[in-house]
Protein backbone atom coordinates (compact mmCIF):
# COMPACT_ATOMS: atom_id res chain seq x y z
CA UNK A 1 0.00 0.00 0.00
CA UNK A 2 1.18 3.41 -0.99
CA UNK A 3 2.01 6.29 1.25
CA UNK A 4 -1.44 8.33 -0.01
CA UNK A 5 -3.69 4.95 0.33
CA UNK A 6 -2.53 4.43 3.91
CA UNK A 7 -3.24 7.82 4.84
CA UNK A 8 -6.32 8.12 2.97
CA UNK A 9 -7.15 4.59 4.75
CA UNK A 10 -6.39 5.56 8.02
CA UNK A 11 -8.12 9.19 8.00
CA UNK A 12 -11.06 7.32 7.11
CA UNK A 13 -10.71 5.22 9.84
CA UNK A 14 -10.71 7.76 12.19
CA UNK A 15 -14.13 9.26 10.87
CA UNK A 16 -15.94 5.97 11.41
CA UNK A 17 -14.58 5.09 14.97
CA UNK A 18 -15.44 9.06 15.19
CA UNK A 19 -18.70 8.77 14.30
CA UNK A 20 -19.42 6.12 16.62
CA UNK A 21 -18.00 7.88 19.48
CA UNK A 22 -19.52 10.71 18.81
CA UNK A 23 -23.09 8.74 18.39
CA UNK A 24 -22.64 7.82 21.76
CA UNK A 25 -21.31 10.68 23.58
CA UNK A 26 -21.82 13.80 21.91
CA UNK A 27 -19.07 16.05 20.04
CA UNK A 28 -17.80 17.72 22.95
CA UNK A 29 -18.19 13.98 25.00
CA UNK A 30 -15.08 12.85 22.78
CA UNK A 31 -11.85 13.67 23.23
CA UNK A 32 -8.70 13.25 20.89
CA UNK A 33 -6.73 11.27 23.19
CA UNK A 34 -9.94 8.74 23.13
CA UNK A 35 -10.44 8.89 19.64
CA UNK A 36 -6.70 8.16 18.85
CA UNK A 37 -7.06 5.02 21.84
CA UNK A 38 -10.19 3.75 19.72
CA UNK A 39 -8.71 3.86 16.17
CA UNK A 40 -5.34 1.86 17.32
CA UNK A 41 -3.79 5.64 15.85
CA UNK A 42 -0.78 6.65 17.19
CA UNK A 43 -0.83 9.55 19.92
CA UNK A 44 0.22 12.98 18.84
CA UNK A 45 -0.62 11.95 14.84
CA UNK A 46 -4.18 13.72 15.02
CA UNK A 47 -2.57 16.70 13.30
CA UNK A 48 -1.45 14.89 10.28
CA UNK A 49 -4.61 14.06 9.20
CA UNK A 50 -7.18 16.73 10.11
CA UNK A 51 -5.83 20.46 10.87
CA UNK A 52 -8.54 20.43 14.41
CA UNK A 53 -10.77 18.72 16.05
CA UNK A 54 -13.73 21.53 14.56
CA UNK A 55 -12.23 20.84 10.89
CA UNK A 56 -12.53 16.70 11.84
CA UNK A 57 -15.85 17.26 12.64
CA UNK A 58 -16.89 19.49 9.47
CA UNK A 59 -15.69 16.17 7.24
CA UNK A 60 -17.54 13.65 9.55
CA UNK A 61 -20.57 16.37 8.82
CA UNK A 62 -19.93 16.50 5.35
CA UNK A 63 -18.84 12.58 4.77
CA UNK A 64 -22.54 11.84 6.36
CA UNK A 65 -24.93 13.78 4.34
CA UNK A 66 -22.92 12.73 1.15
CA UNK A 67 -23.82 9.08 2.12
CA UNK A 68 -27.27 10.00 3.28
CA UNK A 69 -27.87 11.74 0.26
CA UNK A 70 -26.88 8.99 -1.90
CA UNK A 71 -28.84 6.44 -0.49
CA UNK A 72 -32.05 8.75 -0.76
CA UNK A 73 -31.26 9.29 -4.17
CA UNK A 74 -31.64 5.89 -5.09
CA UNK A 75 -34.48 5.59 -2.66
CA UNK A 76 -36.35 8.22 -4.76
CA UNK A 77 -35.38 6.78 -7.73
CA UNK A 78 -37.97 3.63 -7.26
CA UNK A 79 -40.93 3.13 -9.86
CA UNK A 80 -43.57 4.04 -7.56
CA UNK A 81 -45.46 6.72 -7.41
CA UNK A 82 -44.78 9.54 -5.37
CA UNK A 83 -46.66 9.32 -2.29
CA UNK A 84 -45.53 5.72 -1.82
CA UNK A 85 -41.87 7.02 -2.16
CA UNK A 86 -42.40 9.27 0.60
CA UNK A 87 -44.22 7.23 3.15
CA UNK A 88 -41.52 4.48 2.69
CA UNK A 89 -38.76 7.25 3.54
CA UNK A 90 -39.84 7.81 6.52
CA UNK A 91 -41.49 4.47 6.80
CA UNK A 92 -37.70 3.34 7.18
CA UNK A 93 -37.09 5.86 10.39
CA UNK A 94 -39.91 3.70 12.02
CA UNK A 95 -38.21 0.42 10.99
CA UNK A 96 -34.88 1.07 12.73
CA UNK A 97 -36.22 0.94 15.84
CA UNK A 98 -35.30 -1.89 16.44
CA UNK A 99 -31.59 -1.91 15.11
CA UNK A 100 -30.63 0.56 17.72
CA UNK A 101 -32.95 3.20 16.73
CA UNK A 102 -32.55 6.45 14.53
CA UNK A 103 -31.92 8.94 16.83
CA UNK A 104 -28.88 6.30 18.04
CA UNK A 105 -27.39 6.77 13.80
CA UNK A 106 -28.43 9.94 13.24
CA UNK A 107 -25.76 13.14 13.19
CA UNK A 108 -28.08 15.44 12.96
CA UNK A 109 -30.83 14.18 16.07
CA UNK A 110 -27.17 14.15 18.11
CA UNK A 111 -25.59 16.96 16.96
CA UNK A 112 -27.50 19.94 15.92
CA UNK A 113 -28.60 21.72 19.07
CA UNK A 114 -25.31 20.72 20.99
CA UNK A 115 -22.91 22.60 17.79
CA UNK A 116 -25.55 25.37 16.70
CA UNK A 117 -23.71 27.77 18.95
CA UNK A 118 -20.44 26.14 19.68
CA UNK A 119 -19.04 25.42 15.72
CA UNK A 120 -20.04 28.04 13.42
CA UNK A 121 -18.94 25.85 10.55
CA UNK A 122 -20.05 22.47 11.65
CA UNK A 123 -23.34 24.65 11.90
CA UNK A 124 -22.97 25.56 8.50
CA UNK A 125 -22.44 22.03 6.97
CA UNK A 126 -25.66 20.83 8.83
CA UNK A 127 -27.69 23.67 7.68
CA UNK A 128 -26.37 22.76 3.71
CA UNK A 129 -27.04 19.35 4.58
CA UNK A 130 -30.04 19.60 5.74
CA UNK A 131 -31.43 21.89 3.19
CA UNK A 132 -30.22 19.89 0.36
CA UNK A 133 -32.32 16.72 2.07
CA UNK A 134 -35.47 18.93 2.34
CA UNK A 135 -35.13 19.89 -1.04
CA UNK A 136 -34.41 15.99 -2.24
CA UNK A 137 -37.93 15.35 -0.13
CA UNK A 138 -39.93 18.94 -1.84
CA UNK A 139 -38.96 17.28 -5.33
CA UNK A 140 -41.05 14.38 -4.70
CA UNK A 141 -43.88 15.84 -2.92
CA UNK A 142 -43.93 18.43 -5.91
CA UNK A 143 -44.22 15.60 -8.48
CA UNK A 144 -46.78 14.18 -6.48
CA UNK A 145 -48.71 17.29 -6.16
CA UNK A 146 -48.66 17.25 -10.06
CA UNK A 147 -49.82 13.65 -10.33
CA UNK A 148 -52.44 14.28 -7.96
CA UNK A 149 -50.85 11.48 -5.38
CA UNK A 150 -49.92 14.10 -3.16
CA UNK A 151 -51.75 16.84 -0.85
CA UNK A 152 -51.26 20.05 -2.57
CA UNK A 153 -52.57 22.11 -0.58
CA UNK A 154 -49.35 23.28 1.05
CA UNK A 155 -46.05 24.35 -1.08
CA UNK A 156 -43.90 21.75 -1.36
CA UNK A 157 -40.76 23.50 0.30
CA UNK A 158 -43.27 24.36 3.31
CA UNK A 159 -44.47 20.83 3.62
CA UNK A 160 -41.07 19.07 3.19
CA UNK A 161 -39.49 21.59 5.84
CA UNK A 162 -42.21 20.82 8.12
CA UNK A 163 -42.44 16.75 7.96
CA UNK A 164 -38.33 17.23 8.74
CA UNK A 165 -38.83 19.02 11.80
CA UNK A 166 -41.48 16.77 13.10
CA UNK A 167 -39.21 13.63 12.30
CA UNK A 168 -36.24 15.54 13.69
CA UNK A 169 -37.82 15.71 16.68
CA UNK A 170 -39.92 12.84 16.97
CA UNK A 171 -36.99 11.19 17.04
CA UNK A 172 -35.39 13.01 20.04
CA UNK A 173 -38.19 12.09 21.85
CA UNK A 174 -38.19 8.28 21.09
CA UNK A 175 -34.50 8.78 22.22
CA UNK A 176 -35.34 10.42 25.42
CA UNK A 177 -38.51 7.88 26.46
CA UNK A 178 -37.17 4.63 25.03
CA UNK A 179 -40.20 4.33 22.57
CA UNK A 180 -41.26 4.36 19.47
CA UNK A 181 -44.59 5.67 20.31
CA UNK A 182 -43.36 9.43 18.59
CA UNK A 183 -41.86 7.74 15.82
CA UNK A 184 -45.63 6.10 14.98
CA UNK A 185 -47.44 9.25 16.27
CA UNK A 186 -45.72 10.73 13.15
CA UNK A 187 -46.06 8.51 10.46
CA UNK A 188 -49.64 8.71 11.33
CA UNK A 189 -49.38 12.35 10.97
CA UNK A 190 -47.19 12.27 8.32
CA UNK A 191 -49.87 9.81 5.81
CA UNK A 192 -52.63 12.30 6.96
CA UNK A 193 -50.63 15.46 5.56
CA UNK A 194 -49.59 13.89 2.62
CA UNK A 195 -52.67 12.27 1.32
CA UNK A 196 -54.66 14.41 -1.00
CA UNK A 197 -57.89 16.12 0.16
CA UNK A 198 -60.71 14.45 -0.28
CA UNK A 199 -59.15 11.48 -1.71
CA UNK A 200 -56.70 8.71 -1.31
CA UNK A 201 -53.47 8.85 -3.05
Amino acid sequence: MTGSASRTQTRQHLLDVGRTLILQRGYGGVGLKELLDESGVPKGSFYHYFDSKEAFGVTLLDTYFAEYETRLQAHFAQPTSAFDRLMRFWQAWLDHVDAGGIAHRCLVVKLAAEIADLSGPMREVVHAGTTRLIEQVAAVITEGQRDGTVNAAVPALALSRTLYGQWIGAAILAKVNRTPAALQDALSVTRHMLTPQGGTP
